[in-house]
């Protein structure tokens, strides 16, 4: 049996996540496998909001907000399958958290997030972020379905 394979745009990802700008962190989805792994990405242009503070003359993008993104990736992999389909995915808790290098305006920031284990409402995944193939951060994260 081949599995599924999809993709969405940002108008999708808006349908299936509440986030909207500035904290709407990922672009695409280029490949999610329900009930598996998603990949997605972030486009970063000098225009977002946080690079004004973090920081004016050296624009970095705060870890805490790849931490977002990468969660933000994962909520395709529970969102398109039919039993959890509009069930809001809420960020629980992050794990070994590494952060591995910098994200600049530019620069595409791709994420693929893997679901490591499922109970309940409660979800774990494992996401990777990544500069031109540079791994950036990477974390075990929690989310509880509501």
């Amino acid at each position: 049996m081949t599995e599924e394979t999809l993709s969405f745009d940002i108008i999708q990802i808006m349908e299936m996540i509440p986030h909207r700008y500035p904290f709407l962190l990922v672009d695409r989805i280029t490949e999610c496998v329900p009930g598996k792994y998603s990949k997605g990405y972030k486009n970063l242009t000098m225009n977002e909001t946080f690079f004004q503070g973090h920081f004016p003359d050296n624009p970095i993008m705060p870890g805490v907000l790849q931490l977002e993104a990468l969660a933000q990736c994962s909520a395709p992999i529970l969102a398109t399958m039919p039993e959890y389909k509009g069930k809001l995915a809420l960020f629980a808790s992050a794990d070994n958290v590494r952060f591995k290098n910098i994200v600049r305006p530019g620069d595409r920031f791709d994420m693929v997030v893997e679901l490591t284990k499922f109970k309940g409402p409660v979800f774990k995944s494992h996401g990777i972020g990544y500069v031109d193939g540079k791994v950036c951060i990477e974390a075990d994260m929690t989310c509880a379905l509501k």
